[in-house]
């Protein structure tokens, strides 16, 4: 009898450790995608609030066998905050290890074309923990940006297109730090130096080549279009650059440039003041800066975009050789929009 007992209890615990090992480290994930993502706010880094998370996103098959493994495993007194890759397939165990290991996900910035604080405040507040509100007071506040010599105007100038590696809840003085370690890999000492060369500090260098990144996207011919910012900047002439307008008026959508929007009031409008806006209308490509460091000497002080539309320009080198060049440009563009308004009112007009 005795036998038969021990024999039983045996089986039992055989059959107790199988079912526990069959709960515990075989797939437990409810999802079919590749993987979901478990996100733990600073300060809600409870075991409660996060095993709800697991319950209400259906992120496992059995959260109560979870609650109790990860019990066991002392993850509550281990869990911190951050982005976690719950992967398809994982088991109870594998979940419990990745939080208590505070085994986070990091999360890639890809910095492409930005053209305001707004832009990349919100950007940061939708792939990272941070709220965008945050980030622009920050970017605003003067004691924030002293040690790095930026001001709430060139502050932009620190962003580089590339892609940064951060901890979702990385803090905004650690996303800024690594945006200015890129800064600091960016201006070597013989790019200070052609800069320099050209009379321009590395602000005034990354402002002028925000304007050439908006003006055109013909790599060949950017450092053309910088000598002819970078003559009248030299003779005093306003830069009179439509793309500066666009930012005064934060209308990016705008096609052309007409008179009316000349007398916008704006530090940024290059038409009412002389010399380059108080900081960057955008972040431009390390080549576009590189083609205002290597610009040609040239005579130029005008272009405009060729009348056969490939998006190329003519330079000339005096007002009166503009005025023709330009006249030629606005005539075909009348054409071209006269073109397009007959298309429209055919493709409208009932058969």
């Amino acid at each position: 009898m005795f036998r038969k007992l021990v024999t039983s209890v045996l089986i039992i615990a055989v059959l107790a450790a199988a079912f526990a090992g069959w709960l515990f480290f075989t797939a437990n994930t409810a999802f079919n995608q590749k993987s979901k993502y478990l996100y733990i706010r600073t300060g809600h880094a409870t075991w409660p609030e996060v095993l709800k998370t697991f319950r209400d996103s259906n992120l496992v098959k059995s959260p109560a066998a979870l609650d109790l493994l990860a019990t066991r495993l002392g993850v509550p007194e281990k869990l911190k905050a951050g982005r976690y890759e719950i992967k398809q397939g994982m088991s109870l165990m594998d979940i419990s290890r990745l939080l208590r290991n505070g085994t986070q996900a990091p999360v890639k910035l890809i910095i492409t074309k930005l053209r305001t604080k707004e832009n990349l405040a919100g950007f940061l507040g939708r792939k990272m923990e941070v709220d965008s509100a945050d980030v622009i007071a920050w970017m605003t506040n003067p004691d924030t940006l002293q040690p790095y010599g930026f001001d709430s105007n060139t502050v932009m100038a620190m962003i580089y297109p590339n892609t940064y590696t951060y901890f979702w809840n990385a803090s905004i003085h650690t996303i800024f730090n690594k945006f200015y370690n890129e800064y600091k890999k960016v201006w070597t000492d013989a790019r200070r130096e052609q800069a320099r060369k050209q009379g321009l500090t590395p602000a005034m260098a990354y402002t002028l080549a925000s304007i050439v990144e908006e003006e055109t996207n013909d790599l060949e011919e950017k450092d053309t279009i910088a000598s002819v910012y970078l003559n009248r900047l030299r003779k005093g002439m306003r830069l009179q650059a439509d793309p500066t307008i666009k930012f005064a008026m934060k209308d990016f959508t705008l096609k052309r440039i007409y008179l009316k929007y000349l007398t916008v009031e704006s530090p940024y409008n290059t038409y009412m003041n002389t010399g380059l806006p108080p900081g960057p209308i955008c972040t431009p490509s390390l080549q576009t800066l590189d083609a205002v460091l290597q610009s040609p000497q040239t005579n130029y002080l005008y272009f405009v975009a060729k009348s056969d539309f490939s998006g190329r320009h003519v330079y000339t080198e005096t007002y009166d050789q503009h005025l023709k060049v330009a006249k030629e440009f606005q005539k075909a563009l009348d054409i071209e929009q006269q073109k397009r308004a007959a298309a429209q009112q055919d493709l409208e007009s009932p058969e």
